[in-house]
């Protein structure tokens, strides 16, 4: 193997983007992949560029590519690039999933159970043909993922916080919640990549601190310097709150099974990717470029 050229799916999302700019600082270089054209700006040296269509990447298969990939496009989307994998001569891959793989196949929202079903079947049509192709695979699920003011978690609340100076709870909102830093989750794709005795093996991937999700929203208002305000509601009136917010394009996923995870517990063990990885998460510390812009 090349052990100083990768692959990247996914490269210009927000973890793929935070991966990128670790492998750049590493030395690394990198093949990256994005179903958008990419302006010239983002052009240097360490990387090279290509457009996942199907007319531009089999013209650029004269060669073999680096047999080791990094995914951080939605793992359902994988199967798609199959193919190309193969012809590039992948020898390793380390793909993202989520942990929502395990905590929504119960939810009481069919469109949650929908996401961990499809994260499910994606996981396993993945280690089928990877075993299939011998190519090494580690799959890494994710906790709630922040950071750099563009997440689809921590940001979407901040904003929301932001506009309205409020937050609303279902109860106590005791439900303990691990989420985990972005560059975190960076750090520990790169590191899977490079623990060569690791191979075909699933791991829980969380932040290194555990808080009730009332904590979790109290900092996040800490970070924007407003005074926590939040209002307990009933469920019925949570139901009826985010079915108005569903007319919103940034709230159309909101569910009223978000709510009743708020006093459930949603703790993963990850003392075994510490242990094999030598990774070390750092506790829920939100700074100013963690949070959206006060003018958007």
């Amino acid at each position: 193997m090349d052990h100083k050229h990768v692959g990247l799916l996914g490269a210009t999302g927000l973890v793929g983007a935070c991966i990128l700019q670790q492998l750049v600082s590493d030395q690394w270089r990198i093949s990256a992949f994005t179903r958008k054209p990419v302006p010239p700006e983002r052009a240097i040296g360490q990387i090279h560029w290509q457009q996942l269509n199907a007319a531009h990447t089999l013209h650029d298969q004269s060669r073999k590519g680096p047999s080791l990939w990094i995914c951080a496009a939605p793992i359902w989307t994988l199967p798609e690039h199959f193919s190309l994998l193969c012809a590039l001569g992948a020898q390793r891959i380390v793909v993202l999933s989520s942990t929502s793989r395990l905590s929504k196949i119960n939810s009481s929202s069919a469109y949650e159970q929908a996401i961990a079903q499809r994260l499910a079947d994606a996981e396993q049509a993945f280690r089928r043909w990877a075993d299939e192709q011998h190519i090494e695979w580690i799959i890494l699920r994710p906790t709630l993922i922040y950071g750099m003011g563009s997440d689809k978690n921590i940001s979407v609340i901040a904003r929301f916080i932001l506009r309205y100076r409020f937050f609303p709870l279902l109860g106590a909102a005791i439900g303990l919640r691990q989420p985990i830093h972005v560059k975190d989750v960076s750090t520990a794709c790169i590191l899977a990549l490079n623990t060569l005795n690791i191979k075909n093996r699933t791991y829980n991937l969380t932040g290194g601190e555990t808080l009730t999700y009332r904590e979790m929203i109290r900092r996040i208002f800490s970070a924007l310097t407003i005074t926590p305000r939040f209002i307990e509601i009933p469920r019925w009136l949570f139901q009826l709150t985010i079915s108005v917010l569903n007319w919103l394009p940034q709230y159309r996923h909101w569910t009223p099974a978000m709510a009743d995870r708020m006093n459930r517990d949603l703790v993963f063990d990850s003392i075994k990717i510490q242990q094999d990885l030598q990774f070390r998460p750092g506790p829920f510390i939100l700074s100013e470029e963690d949070m959206p812009s006060k003018q958007n």
